[in-house]
C-alpha cells in the first residue's frame, strides 16, 4: 500500500488498539497516539496503555513521553505529532493514528486556531466580572463583541463564555473569528478514518472487565502512588477516569468492591460521552459497529488493498 496516514477512533474499550496493532503488522505500519492520557509515563494501567509486549510488536511513538505534571494541551499535541508523521513519511511508512480524544483527530482534519495566549491577570479579571454581574449580564458584553460565540456556548457554561469574552478584549479579535481562521493540520487527500462504535450493552461489558483487569495488573497502586505526588487537581492526568475511585480504595476510604463499581460507572459514562462526541463530531466517518476483534479486521481489511473506508 501506498504510505498514508490512518486515523482510527472510538471510546474507551471499543478495541480500537488491537486493531490498530493488527493492522500496523499487516501493513508494515507505526502506530502514532492520539489518547490525551496515553502520553503520561504516570497511567500505563489507568489508561489502558499498550503493553510493552504490544510496543514490541510494532513502532509506537507519543506514548507515555509526558510526566503527569507536564500538562499536555491539544496545541501541544499536535505541534509534536506533525513532525512524527512527516519522518514516518519519510522514511516511506504509513502511520496509524489511534486514540478516543476527539480533539486531536478534529485539529489534524479540520484545524486547531492560533489564539494568542490570554494573560493570567486578564482572565483572572473576566471571571470575577462573571461572578459579580451574573450570566445573563455577562452574556450581554460577550454578545456585544463575539454574537456567535454567546448564542454557541450553553447556559452555565461559566469557563467557556470567561473564555470568549477574555480573548476578545485581550487580542481585539473575537474567539469565533480566530476559530474560523483555520486550516486543518492534514490535507483532506492524505487521510482515511473510521469509529468503532460498538453497541453500547457490549461496550458497557467490556468496560467493566477492563477494570477488573486493570486493578490485578496494578491500577489501585497507580493511583496512589499519582495522587501522593500531590499535584495540582487541573492537570490532565489527575482527571483520568477511575483515578480518585480506586485512590479512595487505596486509602481504606472505601472497600474493594466499592471501589470496583464506583470506577467501572465513571468508565462507563466516559465511553457513553466520547460515543457521543464521535456520532456527532465525525458524522462523514465510517463506523464498525461489531465489537469483536475478528469482526472488525474483516471490516477494515479492505482498507488495506486500497477500498475506499466508506464500502465498510
Amino acid at each position: 500500500m501506498a504510505p498514508r496516514i490512518w486515523l482510527i477512533a472510538g471510546p474507551t474499550a471499543s478495541g480500537k488498539s488491537a486493531l490498530a496493532l493488527l493492522m500496523a503488522e499487516e501493513a508494515g505500519a507505526e502506530i502514532v497516539n492520539a489518547d490525551a492520557l496515553q502520553i503520561y509515563r504516570d497511567l500505563r494501567v489507568l489508561s489502558a496503555r499498550p503493553s510493552s509486549e504490544d510496543e514490541a510488536r510494532a513502532p509506537h511513538h507519543l506514548f507515555g513521553v509526558a510526566d503527569a505534571a507536564d500538562g499536555w494541551t491539544v496545541g501541544r499535541w499536535l505541534r509534536a505529532v506533525l513532525p512524527v508523521l512527516e519522518d514516518i513519511q519519510a522514511r516511506g511508512r504509513s502511520a496509524i493514528l489511534v486514540g478516543g480524544t476527539g480533539l486531536y483527530f478534529r485539529a489534524l482534519t479540520q484545524g486547531l486556531a492560533d489564539i494568542p495566549s490570554v494573560p493570567t491577570a486578564i482572565q483572572h479579571e473576566i471571571e470575577a466580572r462573571f461572578d459579580a454581574i451574573g450570566e445573563m449580564a455577562f452574556r450581554d458584553q460577550l454578545r456585544a463583541v463575539d454574537p456567535i460565540a454567546e448564542v454557541r456556548i450553553a447556559a452555565n457554561d461559566r469557563q467557556r463564555l470567561a473564555r470568549a469574552l477574555a480573548v476578545a478584549e485581550a487580542t481585539g479579535r473575537s474567539l469565533s473569528a480566530w476559530q474560523a481562521d483555520t486550516r486543518p493540520a492534514l490535507p483532506a487527500d492524505a487521510w482515511r478514518g473510521v469509529v468503532l462504535d460498538p453497541p453500547r450493552d457490549l461496550l458497557h461489558a467490556r468496560c467493566d472487565a477492563r477494570l477488573e483487569l486493570m486493578m490485578e495488573q496494578g491500577a489501585v497502586e497507580e493511583a496512589a502512588a499519582l495522587i501522593a505526588r500531590g499535584l495540582e487537581d487541573r492537570l490532565p492526568a489527575m482527571k483520568a477516569v477511575g483515578l480518585r475511585e480506586l485512590a479512595a480504595y487505596a486509602r481504606g476510604e472505601t472497600s474493594r468492591a466499592e471501589a470496583l463499581s464506583a470506577a467501572q460507572a465513571a468508565t462507563r459514562q466516559y465511553a457513553k460521552r466520547q460515543a457521543t462526541w464521535f456520532r456527532n463530531q465525525t458524522l462523514d466517518w465510517p463506523r464498525i459497529v461489531d465489537a469483536g476483534q475478528d469482526e472488525q479486521w474483516r471490516a477494515l481489511a479492505p482498507a488495506l488493498t486500497g477500498s475506499d473506508f466508506r464500502a465498510i
